[in-house]
């Protein structure tokens, strides 16, 4: 029988970790796995400017016909200027299309530089697990570096070993801010170091972006990014409205192409459509009607801006809390002050984070990464006390 050839897969552990936490009957548990936004009150809504869009859409929508594989071509030109600034197109040498989430733009970045002949990615690790997993997939080489210093902040050095050690038909894989797992992102004389190290490589930059305003804000989380591709001749970038939009089922995100010619830019462009057409055939489109609305509305787009500017102030107020208490038994938490975004790693061992979970209804994942927002002002003091008591 064919299907008795197949190994069976590990679960993914997130997931598990959901269906544990959702089977804990304790009255007082606090969930730090998934990572999605939350309000201090626990939610994860529906954004009022995506709430406004959608009603727009139902009003006006006259048709639920094919769009092609490139997508909704007013969403991917109206999240230009927000991913790259008020030269959107950089002299014309950007195109791009629309894929399902930034997982897919991801997928697509990766493809398509398997297909220009890339055969080995540098990775940060810790590293968001599905970035491993696409490129092995792909059959694709992954080289590690540490992204992580032991002071919590950037291991730059490492990542400038690895571009400058890379040799021919390699890429590297960056963060584009708020890294996922560990929250800790390049300041900007580190990204114009990298910007550098990469023009003189000619190693092949990919950068993912994900949560792009949940850091310090629209313009300062792309600057650094900004300061990279405006150094290289050309690039791949992914990009999630998943967070900033609050749109995780509904998957929306952008492949982008910089390349350094327009004949060039065709040709890419081509190669993209036609992996896209092979992979998923036509992208989702509702949400990335009403995020294409938003953005071509003044006042929508200050609805939503204002909601990012929101959430970015509650995850900051969470850190600094969690920076204030300083020392929680053997765990440093003064790093988790400066770093950005969703996502922190602590230095626990998988049995510490069995304690938490079963003395004290913590729920995080075995390598430490916490979720910020599931942290409240109500039970970020039992946290605190909990982390305290299992790494005292």
């Amino acid at each position: 029988m064919m299907l008795d050839r197949l190994e069976p897969q590990s679960p993914d552990a997130l997931l598990a970790l959901i269906k544990m936490h959702a089977a804990d009957d304790r009255p007082d548990t606090i969930d730090l796995g998934v990572g999605v936004y939350r309000t201090d009150e626990g939610a994860t809504p529906v954004f009022e400017a995506i709430k406004a869009a959608e009603s727009k859409l139902v009003e006006e929508q006259d048709s639920k016909s094919y769009l092609g594989p490139e997508g909704d071509t007013g969403f991917v030109t109206a999240l230009m200027p927000y991913a790259f600034g008020d030269d959107a197109t950089m002299g014309g040498r950007i195109a791009g299309m629309q894929t399902p989430g930034g997982t897919g733009a991801v997928r697509l970045a990766l493809a398509l530089g398997q297909k220009a002949g890339i055969g080995r990615v540098h990775m940060g690790v810790p590293s968001w697990p599905n970035h491993a997993q696409i490129a092995g997939d792909l059959n694709l080489e992954i080289a590690p570096f540490d992204h992580a210093a032991s002071d919590g902040t950037a291991n730059v050095e490492a990542a400038l070993a690895a571009i400058r050690g890379a040799g021919p038909n390699e890429a590297v894989l960056l963060h584009g801010c708020c890294h996922n797992p560990t929250g800790i992102d390049y300041t900007a004389e580190e990204w114009d170091a990298l910007g550098d190290a990469v023009a003189e490589t000619g190693i092949f930059p990919i950068i993912d972006i994900a949560y792009q305003g949940l850091g310090e804000g629209i313009e300062e989380d792309a600057a650094g990014y900004r300061s990279l591709l405006a150094k290289v001749p050309e690039a791949f970038i992914a990009y999630s409205c998943d967070k900033n939009f609050g749109l995780y089922r509904d998957r929306v995100g952008a492949f982008y192409i910089l390349a350094d010619g327009a004949e060039t830019l065709d040709k890419a462009s081509s190669n993209a459509n036609s992996l896209a057409r092979a992979s998923w055939s036509m992208p989702p489109d509702h949400g990335a009607a009403a995020v294409r609305l938003i953005l071509r509305d003044t006042d929508l787009t200050q609805v939503w801006l204002d909601e990012l500017t929101g959430m970015r102030e509650r995850l900051r107020q969470v850190r600094d809390r969690l920076a204030e208490a300083g020392m929680a038994g053997n765990v440093d938490l003064t790093p988790l002050g400066t770093q950005n975004g969703l996502f922190s790693t602590l230095p626990v061992s998988k049995e510490q984070v069995a304690r938490l979970r079963e003395d004290h209804g913590i729920y995080m994942a075995g390598s430490g990464r916490i979720n910020v927002a599931g942290l409240t002002m109500d039970n970020i003091d039992k946290f605190i006390g909990a982390l305290a008591e299992v790494t005292g």
